[in-house]
């Protein structure tokens, strides 16, 4: 239990530093990356999850999103019993990457957020381009469902795994649902990923803060889940 605990909260801490920071880079108008794009942020985000699930897979599974976790106990890959310390690792992980994120942005933030501080606010949590509940939901469980299909189908491709070529399939879903599906609601397609950094975002001390979108912060939680859950339905009976 201890060892998934470390392997969650450390493996979703990088996830989050190199995805939101990347979000960081390109945002705030006096970085050197700034406008990088949204095809920068797209790959490094695949990284972001390739990087961490390479050197801690063979420790818990690397899954650093809690819709994964719930996805393969409810699949039986996973016990019950250690779900709440995926769990815990997950949240305590996206939390003190967006600390660190924060910090390391700081003055960037500052200086941004005299500009607009929903240009900060996007750093730290997702939001809809077009603000529809049921379409926001279905993007999500949409690029959920997709992420974890493709997870579960990768174990069946012979010989990927003892060679670490599943990580890079790994980096390529991440990257194929953020530039085909991302612009909708920004992909959380993670519980932890999204609301951890949200907690952040509401208690840290920024120069001009922008709507938390509480209102909101439902979506990015409850579509991953149902996401993750149909996935490992269909492939069980497809399996």
């Amino acid at each position: 239990m201890r060892d998934i605990f470390i392997a969650e909260l450390v493996g979703t801490f990088l996830l989050i530093l190199l995805g939101e920071g990347v979000c960081a880079n390109v945002s705030t108008r006096k970085s050197g990356m700034y406008n990088g794009g949204s095809v920068q942020i797209a790959i490094a985000w695949g990284f972001a999850v390739m990087i961490p699930a390479a050197i801690f897979g063979a420790m818990s599974g690397a899954h650093f999103n809690p819709a994964v976790t719930i996805a393969l106990a409810i699949k039986g890959d996973i016990g019950w019993n250690t779900v709440p310390f995926y769990f815990l690792g997950e949240f305590l992980g996206a939390m003190l990457g967006a600390l660190m994120v924060y910090l390391l942005f700081k003055d960037h933030f500052d200086d941004a957020s005299e500009e607009d501080p929903v240009i900060v606010r996007g750093c730290f949590c997702t939001a809809p381009s077009i603000k529809n509940t049921s379409r926001n939901l279905l993007s999500e469980v949409v690029g959920t469902f997709v992420l974890e299909i493709a997870l579960l189908g990768f174990g069946n491709v012979s010989g990927a795994a003892a060679v670490g070529v599943d990580k890079f399939y790994v980096f390529g879903i991440i990257v194929a649902v953020g530039m085909s599906l991302g612009g909708l609601t920004g992909y959380a397609i993670n519980p932890a990923r999204d609301l951890g950094p949200r907690i952040m975002y509401q208690i840290l001390p920024f120069k001009k803060k922008a709507d938390v979108m509480w209102d909101y912060a439902r979506i990015p939680v409850v579509g991953p889940i149902i996401g993750a859950i149909l996935a490992v339905l269909l492939y069980n009976f497809i399996f």
